[in-house]
């Protein structure tokens, strides 16, 4: 399954928000560190981009079928802040159960 890079990031921008609205005034907080994402990508031309082109994160089983010359691996660090540039906080209850609750509608792995 081949998905747009933009989208990929979005999805982890998306959890971490609804982590952030699941952990509203809860005793316990932590600060959101780091976020490293790596990806294998494929360049392929589209005429809605500005600059014609797009990068798509290709999984790992696509990319036997994908030619060499045009995957390239793709590492960046993201470090998750507030609209109004404060870190990004998490929190959570002491009584609150072990597991990551109802898990729906995530990305499938």
């Amino acid at each position: 399954m081949d998905i747009p890079l933009v989208e990929a990031v979005a999805a982890v921008r998306d959890e971490l928000m609804e982590a952030v609205a699941q952990g509203a005034d809860q005793e316990i907080a932590f600060a959101v560190g780091p976020v490293e994402m790596e990806f294998q990508v494929e360049m392929r031309a589209d005429a809605k981009a500005k600059g014609g082109f797009r990068l798509w994160a290709v999984a790992a089983e696509t990319e036997a079928g994908v030619s060499r010359g045009r995957t390239h691996r793709v590492a960046f660090t993201l470090t998750p802040k507030s609209a109004n540039g404060e870190d990004l906080l998490i929190s959570g209850s002491r009584n609150r159960l072990s597991g990551p609750g109802d898990t729906s509608g995530r990305i499938p792995h």
